[in-house]
């Protein structure tokens, strides 16, 4: 069967989110033996993980841009270059100052993929197509969780902790070579263009649109929780499950495959809707309110004692993320025209790590001062159905760009 070009790229943007996100994972995976390594106090550990937060916050800011100006082709291959060899410079880390500083190159790289993804989605694909290729790309984000946790401890206890940062970010030097060969600049064949005549407009213009500004703060509610499953998961699995750094892989592999299919099955459920006439604002409406609805069961995790009735739960509540996300995603390209989607993912984006790194914060201060988790993931439970309720108020129709 011929692979259509559209689709050849969309298989490359997964494998490019699936690096991106085992890039990430190595640091929490390790965080237990790391912590008692360097002796990292949970504040100290929370500062490390909000670097990367700042800069990739920062860095999609200028990315977006970058990206609508000049094109995704050479902007993406250089950013997954500096974030491979950030990720691999970790492994000279000795201080939380110095794996501060290798998680800020890391977060500055990094910052481009969710721009340039879903930018490309954008040129390529029908609205109807748009959700489902989103959650088809971004299901590389658990793909990459899922492989963390059995590559990483059988790495570092074979061949020391450092060659897990050194190998892992050796991988996206080979992405950039096959990304280099196989993209080109979409062209009128190729490209599902907006309408034909469009007014240029500033990144102030973009910017303080009502969709915008509403789109950064139901970002900035939402998104922390995956920040937050990111960087502690390991680290409440440990600490409260008593599950070690070479048991993880069970516990996470669960919680990740379910968060693919919560991914896949969220981009698909509106594309079915859209396709049976429901209408494209209606079909991405009533995915998110399934997927926030679903999050709310994260509530629960911090009153159980047993270990599988809280990976069930977190798996829950991730592929409600996952689906809520790439229904998030495919509005933005709903409602932006093409030359404005990735100013406007970059801007969303830089509001949804701010909520992380609020969130980061809060969760080391907590920690700290109380050693429970209850709390957190009552907080983060709650923030979809609270963000759903945000969007369908401030924004109640749109327009959408799709000719």
């Amino acid at each position: 069967m011929k692979i259509s070009y559209g689709w050849k790229i969309c298989i490359l943007l997964f494998f490019s989110t699936t690096i991106n996100y085992l890039d990430r994972h190595v640091l929490s995976i390790l965080a237990p033996e790391l912590q008692n390594l360097y002796n990292w106090s949970e504040v100290e550990y929370s500062y490390i993980v909000t670097a990367f937060q700042v800069s990739y916050g920062l860095g999609v800011v200028f990315t977006g841009k970058l990206l609508d100006k000049f094109g995704t082709k050479w902007i993406f291959a250089i950013a997954v270059t500096l974030w491979s060899a950030a990720g691999m410079a970790h492994a000279f880390g000795r201080s939380a100052l110095s794996f501060s500083v290798a998680r800020f190159g890391l977060g500055v790289g990094e910052s481009v993929n969710f721009p340039a993804s879903v930018k490309t989605v954008a040129e390529l694909f029908p609205a109807s197509q748009r959700a489902f290729a989103t959650g088809f790309f971004n299901s590389g984000s658990n793909i990459g969780a899922i492989i963390a946790p059995l590559l990483i401890p059988f790495i570092a206890f074979n061949y020391g902790w450092q060659w897990a940062f050194i190998l892992t970010g050796a991988l996206g030097f080979i992405w950039v070579i096959f990304w280099l060969l196989i993209y080109k600049k979409p062209t009128p064949e190729v490209a599902i263009s907006t309408p034909a005549i469009t007014l240029k407009k500033s990144w102030k213009q973009v910017v303080f649109k009502k969709e915008t500004l509403t789109i950064c703060l139901v970002r900035f509610i939402s998104d922390p929780t995956w920040w937050f499953l990111l960087y502690w998961l390991p680290k409440f699995l440990n600490e409260t499950k008593a599950v070690s750094t070479s048991s993880l892989g069970w516990p996470l592999i669960v919680v990740y495959l379910m968060a693919d299919a919560g991914s896949i099955a969220g981009g698909t459920y509106s594309s079915y809707l859209i396709k049976k006439g429901k209408g494209i604002y209606p079909s991405r409406k009533l995915a998110l309110l399934v997927c926030a609805i679903l999050a709310l069961l994260l509530s629960a995790v911090g009153f159980t004692d047993q270990l599988w009735t809280a990976v069930i739960l977190i798996g829950l509540g991730a592929a409600a993320h996952c689906g809520w996300t790439a229904n998030i995603f495919a509005l933005i390209t709903d409602i932006f025209p093409k030359e404005e989607v990735g100013t406007v993912m970059g801007v969303a984006t830089l509001s949804a790590v701010s909520g992380g790194i609020v969130l980061s914060l809060l969760t080391g201060r907590i920690l700290e001062f109380t050693g429970g988790y209850s709390s957190i993931f009552i907080m983060v439970g709650c923030t979809y159905i609270i963000g759903y309720f945000i969007l369908t108020r401030l924004i109640p129709e749109i327009k959408t760009t799709q000719a």
